[in-house]
């Protein structure tokens, strides 16, 4: 190699040393706040466990997503049930699943063949169950605040105000 091209060599060394150096320094200065993954569960083992029973027979996941995971084959557009808990309590929860038309507490929009059934012929321990896991489904405050402010932004094409 030519001396100039050497000179070049270590320039670009040099240049990409200072470049992971500066990175380095910025990652360990950050002030960001660590953010764990915002969904937890306050339900019981036995509650789990009963209600996990109750939603693989119901196919639940088939339209909505629970800790992010959902039946792929399906396109429906149903909500997920990560953090259902933070938003509605164990009594609207059991009301809503014990109602013959889920649509007079939650009016949808959709198809008749994708909007929520009834699930009011489970027995009403199998009802409670559900409701007593569903309202254990919760996040974390800081992503309850995040998703109410992008979901007003989106809606509204206003900035967020709380």
């Amino acid at each position: 190699m030519k001396r100039g091209e050497w000179g070049i060599v270590i320039g670009i060394s040099v240049f990409i040393a200072g470049a992971m150096m500066w990175k380095g320094f910025q990652t360990t200065q950050s002030d960001k706040k660590d953010f764990k993954i915002p969904f937890y569960s306050t339900a019981s083992a036995d509650v789990q466990s009963k209600a996990a029973t109750v939603l693989r027979r119901e196919n639940c996941r088939q339209c909505h997503t629970l800790w992010s995971t959902r039946d792929l084959l399906q396109a429906v557009p149903a909500p997920p049930l990560d953090g259902i808990g933070s938003l509605k309590d164990e009594a609207w929860l059991f009301t809503y699943l014990s109602a013959a038309r889920p649509q007079d507490i939650v009016p949808s929009r959709l198809k008749p063949e994708y909007r929520h059934p009834s699930l009011a012929y489970l027995s009403a321990t199998e009802r409670r169950v559900l409701a007593q896991y569903l309202a254990s489904l919760k996040v974390e405050d800081w992503y309850l605040a995040e998703v109410k402010k992008v979901e007003y932004e989106k809606l509204t094409g206003k900035d967020y105000v709380p």
